[in-house]
């Protein structure tokens, strides 16, 4: 999810923690865990400030490990224990679980969007992407905004987050049976599919489709079940050539082909470099495929430039790749 909807989904569960006689008779313990529950549901994606570094480095790890198994028990260990050195009159048992359960939440809703995690770690690698709630999905996070405003006004925080979470339940439990009734409807046109990839849309009942069969690549949408195909590419393998291998050492294309599992590829000759090209088809957006990545290598087999990221215009793409022209050093 988004970090908006993470941060108000701590404060819904600070809510709910008092129901917890321990925190009812503590207003320390209360704020201790408020505190906790927010930094719990939004740690995990502290991995953010990678991208200060490079887009590679960002796009391999984030969601990766900071989303494990491991890590979900660290970060629930390492933001309680720090906020215990500063209150060490409350109870830490206390503290830990709800810390602990704002962190589960945080990775518990990250597997349901799109873009997934690698939330099966250290047991697998293989990202979970669900596919049948957006990234930032207005619904969940308006019904968040209800209950802060129903909190302010007065009404009991426990069982207005309860009955709010209930009703988000039945949400995601509708959303499920959606992204259901469409797979079905795919797989009745489409006998030899391999893959599946949804990714709902902020309009409520329009969906991306990016759908994988033994000979090709299909990119379509749902609208109201509606299916429509609107591309159609042809599935080839990667030719085995010293192009192809050159581009998988460089940092941008290794990054990219750990992460998209639905992508074609384009090699491009140009005077003075091959341009080896990877588009994902799961986000089209208005005839436009905006996450990709770019490697260009000369007539001595050197890297010249790689750029991997969400880019809109062809214009900008170029922008990123240009290099420097003063010559390497000795």
């Amino acid at each position: 999810m988004d970090t908006g909807t993470h941060i108000v989904m701590g404060v819904a569960l600070g809510g709910i923690a008092t129901l917890d006689p321990a925190v009812q008779n503590d207003p320390t313990l209360f704020n201790a865990i408020m505190i906790g529950t927010v930094l719990g549901s939004h740690a995990p994606d502290f991995d953010t400030v990678l991208k200060l570094k490079n887009n590679a480095v960002y796009l391999r790890h984030h969601r990766g490990i900071t989303h494990s198994m491991p890590a979900v028990a660290l970060w629930g260990v390492g933001l309680a224990g720090i906020i215990y050195a500063l209150t060490p009159e409350v109870s830490f048992l206390h503290l830990w679980l709800w810390t602990f359960l704002a962190v589960i939440l945080h990775v518990l809703v990250d597997v349901f969007n799109a873009y997934g995690t690698q939330a099966y770690r250290p047991f697998t690698r293989r990202w979970v992407a669900y596919g049948f709630i957006n990234t930032f999905d207005p619904y969940i996070f308006s019904m968040h905004i209800v209950g802060i405003i129903a909190w302010l006004l007065g009404a009991n925080p426990g069982f207005t987050w309860l009955t709010i979470y209930f009703i988000i339940l039945l949400y995601y439990i509708k959303r499920y049976l959606d992204k259901r009734e469409i797979v079905k409807k795919i797989n009745q046109h489409f006998p030899d599919i391999e893959q599946i990839a949804t990714s709902p849309t902020l309009r409520h009942n329009i969906w991306r489709l990016a759908i994988t069969t033994t000979n090709n690549f299909y990119v379509g949408s749902a609208d109201n079940g509606h299916i429509e195909i609107v591309d159609e590419f042809e599935r080839v393998p990667l030719p085995n050539n010293e192009i192809i291998d050159m581009a998988k050492e460089d940092k941008n294309i290794s990054a990219f082909l750990s992460f998209s599992p639905v992508y074609r590829w384009e090699i491009n000759n140009y005077d003075d470099f091959t341009e080896v090209r990877f588009i994902d088809l799961r986000y089209r957006s208005r005839d436009h495929y905006p996450f990709v990545a770019v490697v260009q290598i000369d007539d001595n087999m050197r890297i010249m430039s790689s750029y991997t990221g969400w880019i809109f215009s062809e214009q900008k793409l170029q922008s990123k790749l240009l290099v420097d022209e003063s010559p390497p050093p000795v």
